[in-house]
């Protein structure tokens, strides 16, 4: 097949070329891999290793003596041996309380090397000319001198324009915060030490501190003593926040300004580019722990911080704006705002006008602290929200908006949760009123729908004056919807502005929210003639990939209901969606799961379009591939055309964010990575200029990778030996039982198998024991599958000239390379890259076996179209490791003689047999 239509003309098989050509990069490596990858920074980055580990040998002699230093050294040298028999006579003779103290000895040394590596990682990433908001100016300048794209547009998009981390609190956040800040101030100290310009003389006494803190570490226990509860949760979240708000925020935003401003664009006033949002303390599901009680409680937590930032930062500006009215004149606007402060603030204009008199921004400062230190106090009494002017002023004046972070609501939806469904609170509801010839429970779904699309039209209510009666799911859910008003009331009516609606199905699964939210005061439809008015927003959570194809036309029934597209608009005509990416990768393997997950975008995004909606996609991912995980701005700049129109918010996994956020600098990086690329999707990715037939070529030959990966990777999971081998070869049964999250690593109710674990357990118990196992299998199977149909070539073009198809390859095979340490990863990019080319390239030498092994070994190999494809072969011992143990070599031996690769093995002591 070729790759363009050959009914194309001359010309316009050109013009696609050159399209084709202009897209056409290799993947940055380094934002897939990690690590370091330059000769200075690696040198570097092995010269900090080896001080931090003299420390940590220093204090683990004076602690624990050199007995237990010697033999964290055996064990380093042994484990770097291929044959591993004497380390595991060695590890066979260690005591229990020895093994304690040498596994806490590798865990401090691993946590040194992670912190280290991450400060030259962000030394690395920052030495360019210019940054990444630089970069997508420049674009957007060329753009606008081209004229393909329009200023007045451009500004359009940039008034609505919002990226919106979300930081979770799933059970995979091991780190306590007092380790955090130790590793924190111990990169500080690393940092300062290589700055060229320290004095020789300051260099001891660096060291001393270093080694002070290096101590603390060891002597201060990693391990919670008992499993945090989500105001603990919530409080972590926080602690980045508060870094994030004081260190990062305010340069990031005025670098924004500087580079929109280089190309003629100016962010309007009432822009709001980077906002933080929070599940700690919201997120219900599955986990009982979260009450209605909790959320105020976590929603008074933030906001106390906030307002602590806050004053702190006006108090700063007190300091440093001094401007007088006798050198500079100030706005009609600020002095008719002053004029109405001294109204509203007698006492504090008579304090502060003697001073300050002719410094009208001082003097406006000075009320703004007031007000400030004014609403702590509200907070504290518990008196209602007053809506004040917006301090466009300050915005203009320092750029310095606090991250305060957005509760997102919701998600407990399900069956075996009854208490927590509002399908049977409404039941309880419509069955009180015997009104139904048949139970609400009883109904179809499309007699659901109908029942609720005519109450929405009502005017009446369901629960009346008395709720005596209401039963136990009806009470549950009424009285969460009632938080979220009592929060409105005290804290903005933006302070949760979504309920997130998990597993759903069909349109009566949202309906049935905006009937309860319209019972508990949030929500009224209006009539045909009188708008709506809507304190709350409802977005559908499309999980697996069976919800994911039908999100288009259950949005397109949702829109179309005249009711629920009077709430829609009443919300500022936007609708948010959010989209599932663990539970549709633990569902159907990754291949199935990102393609769903794309092409339901595209169907979002057209039916958005049509109803004159902004849609505002929700994307649940992070972390490892398996979990949709992957740089975050390759990830936007993947996304369909037209798909991103300004907003789009991302959650922040619980296991990255020590990872990128401990460090401020790393932290800067990672945010204006993504906000660059929020700002070129969103502006210069508006439309495809492809021709339609060489993109429908790219669907289909992504229909069969996906197909076929999906059919390998479900004839994987659905083989009986697949859990007994999970739960052996993975400390999963462990995390769960680790004091790391509230919530519980199984859905209650269950019988145990592998549809009751949660899918984030599921990737993080194959990623400790480095299989990863959801990130890559079946992805080979759906490349062979494409190869062999013939299109080898279209797999090399989409390759090289789509963002969504090579960052997909891009992160699976950062996965499949996770297997060896990561300070080594750095070094095997270029190799790497040339597998994940001929993966996608004919070779015209023909297919050749690879030589290096793997566990199930469908990552690189089957990845280029080499073998069985993925599941053909079969695993012989539940031990994972690079070598095959004594006990096992022989079982292991005899799985590669009947593997159906066995052409590409060897069963020697060297292959990867388990």
């Amino acid at each position: 097949m070729g790759a363009v239509s050959q009914t194309s003309s001359s010309q316009e098989r050109r013009t696609t070329e050159q399209m084709l050509e202009a897209d056409r990069r290799e993947p940055d490596v380094a934002q897939f891999a990690g690590g370091v990858s330059s000769d200075e920074q690696h040198a570097a980055l092995r010269a900090s290793v080896r001080q931090l580990g003299r420390l940590l040998g220093e204090a683990l002699t004076r602690h624990e003596g050199p007995e237990l230093l010697e033999l964290v050294e055996r064990v380093r040298s042994l484990a770097r041996q291929p044959d591993d028999e004497e380390l595991h006579a060695l590890l066979d003779g260690v005591d229990d309380a020895t093994a304690v103290v040498l596994a806490r000895a590798f865990a401090a040394y691993f946590q040194l090397v992670n912190t280290t590596e991450q400060l030259h990682r962000w030394q690395e990433l920052s030495t360019g000319e210019e940054g990444p908001l630089a970069r997508t100016a420049r674009r957007i300048g060329a753009a606008l001198e081209d004229g393909s794209l329009e200023r007045e547009e451009a500004e359009a998009v940039l008034a609505r324009l919002e990226y919106r981390p979300v930081f979770t609190a799933h059970p995979t956040e091991a780190s306590r915060r007092s380790v955090l800040e130790l590793l924190r101030r111990i990169a500080d100290l690393v940092e300062a030490a290589e700055d060229p310009r320290a004095r020789a003389a300051d260099v001891p006494l660096a060291e001393r501190r270093m080694a002070e803190l290096v101590d603390m570490l060891w002597q201060t226990d990693e391990l919670r003593v008992s499993r945090p509860e989500p105001k603990d949760e919530a409080r972590t979240a926080v602690y980045y926040l508060e870094q994030i708000a004081t260190q990062v925020v305010p340069d990031l935003l005025a670098e924004l300004d500087r580079t929109l401003g280089s190309v003629g664009l100016v962010l309007p006033p009432a822009a709001r580019p980077l906002r933080f949002g929070a599940w700690a303390g919201g997120d219900r599901d599955g986990n009982p722990n979260v009450t209605p009680e909790v959320t105020l409680d976590v929603l008074g937590l933030q906001h106390d911080m906030g307002l602590r930032i806050l004053v702190g930062q006006v108090e700063e500006l007190l300091s440093e704006m001094g401007s007088s009215s006798r050198v500079v004149s100030a706005s009609a606007e600020l002095l008719a705002s002053l004029e109405a402060d001294a109204e509203a603030l007698p006492i504090t204009f008579r304090t502060i006008r003697r001073l300050n008199a002719e410094e009208p921004y001082r003097l406006k400062l000075s009320y703004v602290r007031v007000r400030l230190m004014r609403t702590r106090d509200r907070l504290a009494h518990g008196t209602a929200h007053e809506a004040g002017p917006r301090l466009r002023l300050l915005r203009r004046a320092a750029r310095r908006p606090v991250p305060r972070a957005r509760l997102d609501a919701g998600r407990g939806r399900r069956p075996h949760r009854r208490r927590r469904d509002p399908a049977a609170a409404l039941g309880e509801l419509f069955d009180r009123l015997g009104e139904l010839d048949t139970p609400y429970a009883e109904l179809d779904r499309d007699e659901r729908t109908a029942l609720l699309s005519r109450e929405l039209e009502s005017r009446r209510p369901l629960v009346g004056a008395s709720a005596a009666d209401l039963g136990e799911a009806a009470t549950a859910s009424l009285d969460l919807l009632r938080a979220i008003g009592a929060a409105q009331d005290a804290y903005g009516p933006d302070v949760v502005e979504t309920y997130i609606v998990s597993m759903t199905h069909g349109v009566d699964d949202i309906f049935g929210l905006v009937v309860l939210a319209r019972e508990a005061g949030l929500v009224d439809t209006g009539t045909p003639q009188r708008p709506a008015t809507a304190r709350l927003g409802f977005a559908p959570l499309f999980e697996t990939v069976a919800e994911l194809e039908v999100a288009g036309p259950l949005l397109e029934a949702l829109l179309s209901d005249p009711a629920y597209r009077r709430v829609v608009a009443a919300r500022g005509d936007v609708q948010e969606i959010m989209l599932g990416y663990s539970d549709s990768s633990k569902d159907a393997g990754i291949a199935a799961s990102q393609w769903q997950v794309h092409r339901a975008q595209r169907a979002l995004r057209d039916i958005a379009r049509e109803h004159g909606v902004v849609l505002r996609l929700f994307h649940g991912r992070g972390g490892s591939t398996g979990r949709g995980g992957g740089p975050t701005g390759e990830a936007i700049l993947s996304q369909p055309n037209g798909s991103l129109d300004g907003p789009i918010k991302i959650t922040e996994q619980g296991e990255v964010l020590s990872d990128k956020y401990t460090l401020p600098q790393l932290g800067r990086w990672n945010l204006e990575t993504a906000l660059a690329a929020v700002v070129e999707a969103s502006l210069l990715h508006r439309r495809s200029l492809l021709p339609a037939d060489l993109l429908e070529q790219w669907n289909a030959t992504m229909d069969v990778v996906a197909s076929s990966g999906q059919e390998a990777y479900r004839a994987l999971v659905r083989d009986d030996g697949l859990v007994p081998f999970f739960v052996s070869a993975t400390p999963v049964d462990e995390l769960g039982n680790m004091n790391i999250g509230s919530r519980p690593s199984k859905r209650p109710g269950g019988d145990g198998g592998l549809e009751d674990l949660r899918a984030i357990p599921w990737v993080f118990g194959w990623t400790q024991s480095r299989i990863i196992l959801p990130g890559w299998y079946g992805v080979g199977s759906g490349l062979a599958a494409a190869r062999e149909d013939g299109r080898a070539d279209l797999l090399a073009q989409m390759y090289g000239s789509w963002p969504f198809f090579r960052t997909f390859l891009s992160n699976v095979l950062d996965d499949a390379g996770q297997d060896r340490p990561r300070h080594r990863r750095p070094l095997r990019r270029a190799a790497r890259a040339r597998r994940l080319r001929r993966a996608v390239r004919p070779d015209p030498r023909g297919a050749r076996p690879h030589r290096r092994g793997g566990a199930g070994r469908d990552r690189a190999g089957d990845a280029a179209g080499v073998g069985a494809g993925a599941g053909a072969g079969r695993w012989s011992c539940a031990t994972p490791t690079s070598r095959p143990c004594t006990r096992c070599r022989p079982a292991c031996s005899a799985g590669c003689a009947t593997s159906p690769r066995a052409s590409s093995r060897t069963p020697t002591s060297s292959a990867r047999c388990c």
